[in-house]
């Protein structure tokens, strides 16, 4: 923060040096111990279904969406949402019953412990309202559009929020903390039933889409099914050896992160599923985390029919290990998963990071935590590809120096195209280069 105030830091090379030292910060810091954190109190990740897009909403039953980022106040609303007191006060109200579903990554967060379904990512949230069927929309931090506010009044929709940090006009504050969270949580599961009979019926319109997805694929998860099929590889369990193998194989070309937002200034999801579909059609496997896999939610890329799109080496993968090509790896904070996944199979490899063919991938980031995830990411020792332009490009030097510049710094950098045909081309060929460095 210093180098950045008037009158310090004026030298582009030490900027850079600077922001990757703390994205690895971020990264192997705060948000590995984020994820840790919350599998610890919350519970690991393992497979699990659910369902994606707007369809997920019920007309017949209370519609509670959960929005943000921080699992504590998702958690307490959905377990205090299936006591038999609540939905019993639901159906006294005539409806069948309460309906959680969840946008950005809390949604994330929730969907792959309990498969509560995913209404949508960043985008789509005001989608969610406009459907007229929502009772209360509650919020903590991060994503949440100050529009939900005055939006949340042209219908009956309550919107609450919960955080010190993220006090938005237009919302009811209700502090949640985690010595209050159970109390708080009954008070907005009550007030979204007690909110069902002002829903007018006529502005009500549930669009029909929605697709089936398999969430949950922690590191552990990962291993797991790996395990499931150890000897039809290698007999190591408990290691990614058997993913190896297929790599260096070839039945898998390689393996691409692809993360982050979606972005106002370009066609919403669009990037995210056409790369995603390149990929798996040239048997390159994704892990995916945020509002990108709610997009691939979304487009049935995590429904493990979504074989069908693969090619000969992936599809036989997804066959043999009984998974989707698209792997769901959880919220924004668990791209700490993705490097965990990597730097392992990097060690059990044997070989640097730098070296393995993989790489990183964010279509259509905008946030301020994106640049600090691709900084921790690119640090890592990842080739990362973005869609979108960082705001330095009006500096020559700052654009070679986290392009090629970077690369003797931490070997990798980004790659820049906006248009996405391009963009998925120019990984493929980095994988495949990678694999010829390799030699396999």
């Amino acid at each position: 923060m210093h180098m950045c105030h008037m009158g310090v830091q004026a030298d582009p090379e030490s900027f850079v040096r600077q922001s990757m030292r703390v994205g690895l910060a971020d990264g192997w810091g705060g948000s590995m111990m984020g994820t840790e954190f919350s599998d610890i109190i919350f519970g690991t990740p393992t497979p699990i279904e659910t369902e994606a897009n707007l369809g997920v909403l019920n007309k017949d039953m209370v519609n509670i969406v959960v929005h943000g980022h921080d699992p504590s106040v998702s958690e307490a609303v959905a377990v205090i949402a299936e006591t038999p007191e609540m939905i019993a006060r639901a159906k006294a109200v005539g409806a069948k019953g309460i309906n959680i579903v969840g946008l950005c990554c809390t949604s994330n967060e929730v969907t792959m412990r309990h498969g509560i379904p995913m209404a949508g990512n960043f985008l789509q949230q005001e989608n969610a309202i406009l459907t007229g069927a929502v009772e209360l929309i509650v919020v903590d931090v991060q994503c949440i559009f100050p529009a939900i506010g005055p939006l949340s009044k042209c219908f009956h929709t309550k919107f609450i929020s919960t955080s010190p940090k993220a006090k938005i006009p237009g919302s009811d504050f209700i502090l949640v903390e985690p010595h209050n969270a159970e109390e708080a949580a009954i008070t907005i599961v009550g007030t979204a039933i007690d909110n069902f009979a002002n829903r007018d019926e006529s502005k009500v319109f549930i669009p029909e889409h929605k697709e089936k997805a398999m969430v949950g694929y922690s590191c552990e998860a990962i291993i797991g099914e790996l395990d499931g099929v150890t000897n039809s590889f290698v007999d190591e369990p408990g290691t990614y050896k058997p993913l190896i193998e297929v790599i260096k194989a070839g039945v898998l070309r390689g393996a691409v992160g692809i993360v982050g937002c979606n972005n106002p200034k370009v066609r919403a999801d669009y990037s995210h599923i056409e790369i995603i579909k390149e990929l798996i059609k040239n048997d390159i496997i994704v892990v995916t985390t945020g509002c990108s896999a709610q997009a691939a939610a979304k487009a049935g890329l995590m429904d493990y029919e979504a074989k069908e799109l693969c090619g000969d080496g992936l599809k036989r993968v997804c066959d043999l290990v009984g998974i989707p090509p698209v792997l769901h790896m959880g919220s924004c904070v668990d791209i700490s998963r993705i490097l965990n996944l990597v730097h392992t199979v990097a060690k059990e490899w044997g070989i640097d990071v730098t070296q393995l063919p993989v790489v990183g991938c964010a279509p259509e980031w905008m946030s301020q935590k994106a640049v600090s995830i691709a900084n921790y990411v690119v640090a890592s020792g990842l080739d990362t590809y973005l869609g979108i332009e960082p705001q330095v490009k009006g500096s020559d030097e700052m654009m070679h120096l986290i392009t090629d510049g970077s690369r003797d710094m931490v070997g990798a950098g980004y790659i820049i195209e906006m248009d996405p045909a391009k963009l998925v081309t120019a990984m493929i060929d980095g994988i495949e280069a990678k694999r010829t460095a390799l030699n396999i």
